[in-house]
């Protein structure tokens, strides 16, 4: 199916490389390269129980550890390994760079190790829809009969993968923007932009330098760079990059494709881009039934699925039976309850605006829950685009206030609920309160639009307290 790229060895007997970072990416990363004999420093900023216990557990196997500093760089680095979530702007890059001291990223580290056979990439990449993307194209190839995993940003360290005794046939690869900033010699066999919206501006530090980072994914491209026909910056990171000849634009969109396109006819996922006389000819792959849940950005990431694995040569029956074997992760679009008559839907993953937009556009009408940490992020987009399909409001959290202002200014006649509490039991009285606006035939809908760390530890916790409000709700007739 897919062509395999070799990495050269490397020497690493007696290198010293500083490891930036404890953690999910960091720790694999020290014990790899001590396994190969390099001299590893591990340096961190926290000096907290766990690092201290991690610390411990590493310096056991002879590797160095420094908690408490991550700003100085250790005497005689020769290579810095870095964690995706170090910024680019920190002090101890900077002395990297002014000792001509190279920065890895993880997943740089991860090719550079690969082994002469090892497995092709298929990568994506994308503001939202990576981590549900990413899952479906590895249930696809698995429903081919090929040896995968997905695997990156996604919880499955990208050096376990490729270090370890299982041999894959292609990894399903899902990549941050952070990491592919530090990344420079990734070569994916083919690879997808989802979407671009403003994230992460304060880690990159503008929207053309996010951009970029995101755009890096096509460089060298073997067979297909896939992008989002509704998203038209994405078709631009694809003319941008510098692929191997012969390398294919493909674009997915909801609408009729044209030629070199995925996209939707008459309820059917077709395919006109991996098909013989592609001007005339289509092939059928799945009914938009089989993706689950069928809202409009699920199935934009069920095409953007398809377009890589068909880029590997998979058939349109793996395609169909992928999807229909495929269930998303929880908190994404997922739904929790039916009471009487309201249907009350948890996507708590929606902590940023162009994430809510795609979520209510998928219900109507809806009562929406939102709120939360804006992270600099503004609204009056969102409620404008939205403003028609909302029945009520409910807002929670520190920022609720731009949320309230923008539908004061653009959804006037939308009644709002706003909640001045942090509590635990907050999302209980949000949930009340939006069934109390509800009517049957309505959506309530946790799209917070924030992120979550003001009232919750992370997305997840939100969406559990939201679930809990509901089924109790249903229970008790009251939350």
């Amino acid at each position: 199916m897919g062509s395999r790229q070799v990495s050269e060895e490397l020497d690493w007997q007696g290198k010293r490389v500083t490891v930036a970072g404890l953690g999910v990416s960091g720790i694999p990363a020290a014990r790899a390269l001590a396994a190969r004999g390099a001299v590893v420093t591990v340096v961190n900023d926290g000096d907290d129980e766990r690092s201290r216990t991690q610390a411990a557990a590493l310096e056991a196997e002879g590797i160095t550890v420094r908690l408490g500093d991550g700003a100085t760089l250790p005497a005689g680095t020769e290579l810095v390994v870095t964690t995706p979530g170090w910024q680019p702007d920190k002090p101890l890059f900077t002395a990297a760079a002014e000792a001509g001291v190279e920065i890895w990223g993880d997943v740089e580290l991860a090719w550079r190790l690969r082994g002469p056979d090892a497995a092709p990439w298929l990568a994506i990449t994308g503001t939202n829809g990576k981590t549900t993307t990413t899952r479906m194209l590895a249930s696809i190839l698995e429903a081919a009969g090929l040896r995968t995993a997905a695997v990156g940003n996604i919880g499955v360290s990208l050096l376990d993968a490729v270090l370890g005794d299982e041999p894959y046939d292609v990894l399903a690869v899902e990549l941050s923007s952070y990491q592919l900033h530090w990344a420079p010699s990734v070569r994916a066999h083919s690879a997808a932009v989802l979407n671009l919206a403003p994230d992460h501006l304060d880690w990159h530090g503008s929207m053309e330098a996010y951009a970029a980072d995101k755009g890096r994914i096509y460089e060298g491209n073997q067979v297909a760079c896939v992008y989002n026909v509704a998203d038209p910056a994405t078709e631009d990171l694809v003319r941008e990059a510098d692929v191997e000849e012969g390398c294919r634009a493909i674009g997915f969109t909801l609408g009729t494709p044209g030629p070199s396109q995925l996209g939707v006819v008459e309820g059917l996922l077709v395919d006109r881009a991996f098909v013989e006389n592609r001007q005339k000819n289509a092939q059928e792959l799945a009914e938009v039934a089989d993706v689950q849940p069928p809202a409009p950005h699920n199935i934009a990431n069920a095409l953007a699925a398809a377009a890589l694995a068909r880029a590997f040569g998979v058939d349109a029956k793996a395609v169909r039976d992928g999807l229909r074997a495929f269930r998303p992760d929880p908190h994404r679009i997922e739904l929790v309850e039916e009471v009487e008559g309201v249907t009350y839907v948890d996507d708590s993953k929606a902590t940023n605006t162009h994430a809510a937009e795609a979520s209510l556009a998928a219900y109507d009408p809806i009562v929406w829950i939102a709120g939360g940490l804006a992270k600099g992020a503004t609204f009056d987009e969102l409620v404008e685009k939205s403003a028609k399909r909302l029945r009520g409001a409910v807002l929670i959290g520190a920022d609720r206030a731009l949320i309230r202002e923008a539908l004061a200014r653009h959804a006037p006649e939308v009644p709002v609920v706003d909640l001045d509490r942090t509590d635990t039991g907050a999302m209980s009285e949000a949930v009340r309160e939006a069934a109390r606006l509800a009517r049957p035939g309505d959506t309530v809908l946790l799209a917070p639009a924030c992120a979550s760390m003001d009232m919750f530890t992370n997305y997840n916790k939100r969406g559990e307290a939201f679930a809990d409000a509901v089924r109790a709700l249903a229970a008790t007739g009251d939350a």
